[in-house]
């Protein structure tokens, strides 16, 4: 662990001196498909995952792969433009190291987002879904091996892993925009297949209302170093006895450039309100 610990300050270190000791107040983590949000940001500095020490690299097409720092709403934030999955073969450490990473810069509060799939029947494709908890069905936890006390407790209360009151400010932000926005459970899963129909069947009787291959673990690093986690999901594709159909990356890529405005109004206006 204490390996971990000089590479979070060695890549920090780096970061301060790339950006002159910009101090971002939010991170946020951009979800597949769901970069417009980069657009709303007043960018000072831009620094590519590759020249980054320690810094894995996004394998997938739709990440851009480079964290972007600047400014929403006169308010200081630093973006992961891609971000990384465990089925691209990183370890869970190395997915959320960026994560420790952001805290370490100044970070006070993470905004995750995700492409997920719909699997309560009252969901549409397009909508949005604030989350309120999580099922890991993820094989390896990025919490696993020797804990550093400096970091976080060797076992987390994890009976509130999403800000409630961020949850409340983002529901509110919604009614008053007409977006059409539900609560609820996200299941994490390895990917990187879609799942079958009877995979869709199990998850919704274990209790989740959308399904995707990311998010988990960085909430519950974050939550590791208390740090406030809120977490939205845009559902581009359904998974539900109704829908049984096939779905592409395509697919998910279209759905999300559609509803990607609506998150990042809410994303935009919880920051500007904070």
């Amino acid at each position: 662990m204490e390996n971990l610990l000089e590479k979070i300050k060695e890549t920090v270190d780096f970061i301060n001196q790339k950006t002159n000791g910009f101090k971002p107040e939010f991170g946020i983590i951009l979800g597949t498909g769901l970069g417009g949000l980069v657009s709303e940001i007043e960018i000072a500095y831009s620094l590519s995952y590759a020249d980054i020490p320690n810094f894995p690299i996004s394998t997938v097409e739709s990440h851009s792969g480079k964290l972007l720092f600047g400014t929403i709403a006169d308010k200081a934030v630093v973006a992961m433009s891609g971000r990384f999955h465990y089925y691209e073969g990183y370890t869970m450490k190395q997915v959320t190291f960026p994560v420790r990473v952001m805290k370490f810069l100044g970070v006070q509060t993470l905004l995750i987002s995700n492409a997920s799939g719909g699997i309560n029947p009252v969901q549409e494709i397009g909508d949005l879904m604030i989350l309120n908890d999580h099922i890991n069905l993820l094989p390896e936890h990025p919490l696993r091996g020797k804990n550093e006390d400096s970091l976080g407790p060797r076992f987390p209360d994890m009976s509130a892993v999403y800000d409630k009151a961020l949850i409340t400010k983002g529901m509110a932000i919604a009614q008053a925009n007409g977006i059409r926005c539900h609560q609820g459970v996200y299941i994490s899963i390895t990917g990187p297949c879609l799942e079958t129909p009877a995979e869709y069947r199990y998850l919704r009787i274990i209790g989740g209302d959308v399904v995707g291959m990311s998010t988990v673990p960085e909430a519950i690093v974050a939550h590791h170093m208390q740090l406030p986690v809120f977490a939205i999901s845009v559902i581009t594709d359904l998974g539900t006895a109704e829908h049984p159909v096939a779905v592409s990356l395509d697919d998910v890529l279209k759905a999300a450039k559609i509803a990607e405005p609506k998150m990042t109004l809410i994303i935009k206006q919880l920051i500007a309100e904070a």
